[in-house]
């Protein structure tokens, strides 16, 4: 089973990730948690150019950086994972491509989606759980635990955006969403524990058919 984890900055992906796995782990379930970018050996090296708060990148070389991240990571991480049996859970995925790169840059839907397609193999979720929360206050976490981290120049590039670029990120995830059954939205403004417990009832009947 391949989940992913989406959201705007500051969702609490990672946090609800770490939980889901632990849970999956306790169910018996081999877990395979990742990421994008950075789920590869390559990856890592294409993180630290793309999220670097001192990198000006042009949109179109931006997308083809998320793409060779996401061509390596399919074929190195996600698919000999999925082959071995092992639920794999990743913090963002091909949906963060669609919503960054087209509501948020503007770049042509339809293109991308046949980019993805390309890139990935044509591999796309079993299961999106999209942490939804106002745009101010994921920015307010993502800052602050970024300045708490000192991640503030390494990892900030999309973190100092403007608030109008996380609005029109906001509404492309709740327009996938709608469009597409896979997805189940959680309200991302409440505890860690409250988010996870809702995760966890959407899994218990999902886990005995995969």
């Amino acid at each position: 089973m391949f989940i992913t984890f989406e959201g705007i900055e500051g969702a609490g992906k990672g946090t609800a990730m770490e939980r889901t796995s632990q849970w999956l782990d306790r169910q018996g379930r081999r877990t395979r948690l990742t990421r994008e970018p950075g789920g590869s050996a390559l990856g890592r090296e294409l993180r630290a150019l793309l999220l670097d708060r001192e990198q000006s990148i042009e949109p179109e070389a931006e997308l083809f950086l998320y793409l060779a991240d996401r061509a390596q990571h399919v074929r190195q991480i996600i698919r000999p994972a999925l082959a071995r049996g092992e639920t794999v859970l990743s913090d963002r995925y091909a949906d963060s491509t669609l919503v960054y790169q087209g509501y948020g840059r503007g770049l042509d839907m339809a293109a991308l989606i046949t980019l993805q397609t390309l890139a990935s193999g044509d591999l796309w979720p079993d299961l999106t759980f999209l942490l939804d929360l106002p745009p101010e206050t994921g920015l307010e976490r993502a800052r602050a635990r970024n300045k708490a981290l000192g991640l503030e120049r390494r990892e900030g590039r999309f973190e100092a955006e403007d608030l109008a670029f996380h609005r029109r990120i906001r509404q492309g995830y709740l327009a996938l969403a709608a469009q597409h059954p896979r997805f189940r939205i959680i309200d991302a403004g409440r505890s860690p524990e409250a988010v996870f417990q809702d995760i966890r009832l959407i899994l218990e009947p999902l886990i005995l058919l995969y």
